[in-house]
């Protein structure tokens, strides 16, 4: 069943469309291109640790303002993939235009404008900026950048993620879930293949080396044995000229490594309702319960029991 078709059942007017999105993604505010005649359709689903919905609707303006975060604690990242025309979106300073084969990055923790002029279809993928940064470092560069998925691996995310909004209705929690991990490493995959996520701050050496170093870890996170000496000797420089680099972006390789590892564990937490914290504690290179307890409850300020039992609250309360 086409988005169109589904819309027919959820016909959504000015005064509600408002509502309806702020409730899917975050608060907005919204300007019609046509008020009397807007008609909009929104259908959303819970893969997990991410969102993904779909929506169809006439021609609007987007707002985020500063009031509209002030209280959020944790930040959230939109990707937008239009499909029958071009989107438009102002953040930081940078203005970006989106077409149909590409898809658009937006930051949830800045204030920000979206607009599309005419009747569009979207698919829109809601995704933690902390999950983000565990896999391909800083989020702050990302905000307004559009990327082209016509080639390559950011054509098989975009292909993906079609795909599963094709068929999630007919997808049990758990596939669900497994298809939401895949469509988040297949983002960061994409984004990571982009010079301009580098750090501007350092030169370009320095941030193509911090850069290397960072990504070694995070795509060896499982490795008990990981430690600073095996990220230098892995990415070919010295362990005093690594501990500078991590240095100075203000943070240690240890501190580095434990809170990816950390954050990995509570996305699996949040998702896998049978796997034993002990043996996800494992997975991600804790080789002691005890101590993994404790770098969890200091980075989170709560238990992975504590985790656990509201991702399953939440799963229990979300729609089918």
């Amino acid at each position: 069943m086409s988005l169109k078709d589904k819309a027919s059942k959820n016909r959504l007017n000015a005064s509600q469309w408002q509502a309806a999105v702020s409730d899917t993604f975050f608060p907005l505010e919204t300007t019609m291109i046509e008020d009397r005649s807007f008609e909009g359709g929104l259908n959303t689903w819970n893969l997990g640790i991410v969102g993904l919905s779909q929506m169809r609707c006439d021609g609007i303006l987007y707002k985020r303002h500063k009031h509209h975060f002030l209280d959020e604690v944790e930040s959230s990242l939109l990707i937008t993939i239009p499909r029958l025309g071009n989107v438009g979106f102002n953040q930081n300073a940078r203005q970006a235009t989106c077409s149909p084969g590409e898809f658009l990055v937006e930051r949830g923790d800045l204030p920000y404008e979206f607009w599309h002029e005419q009747t569009n279809e979207l698919l829109v993928l809601k995704v933690s900026s902390e999950s983000v940064r565990a896999r391909i470092g800083p989020t702050d560069r990302l905000g307004a950048l559009s990327f082209d998925g016509t080639a390559g691996v950011a054509n098989y995310f975009l292909d993906t993620v079609k795909t599963t909004a094709q068929h999630v209705d007919f997808l049990d929690e758990a596939a669900r879930a497994a298809a939401g991990m895949h469509i988040l490493d297949l983002l960061c995959l994409a984004i990571r293949r982009d010079d301009r996520v580098l750090d501007s701050n350092m030169s370009s050496i320095r941030a193509a080396h911090l850069h290397r170093a960072e990504q070694f870890i995070r795509n060896n996170l499982s490795n008990e044995d990981l430690s600073s000496s095996v990220v230098a000797e892995a990415c070919n420089v010295s362990l005093r000229y690594l501990q500078q680099l991590f240095s100075g972006a203000g943070k240690s390789i240890s501190g580095f490594i434990r809170e990816k590892r950390l954050v990995r564990a509570r996305e699996d937490l949040s998702v896998e309702g049978t796997t034993t914290i002990a043996e996800i504690a494992h997975r991600w290179g804790f080789s002691d319960q005890s101590q993994f307890n404790k770098a969890y409850r200091g980075q989170f300020g709560c238990t992975p029991t504590d985790t656990r039992k509201a991702a399953q609250q939440s799963q229990r309360a979300a729609p089918p």
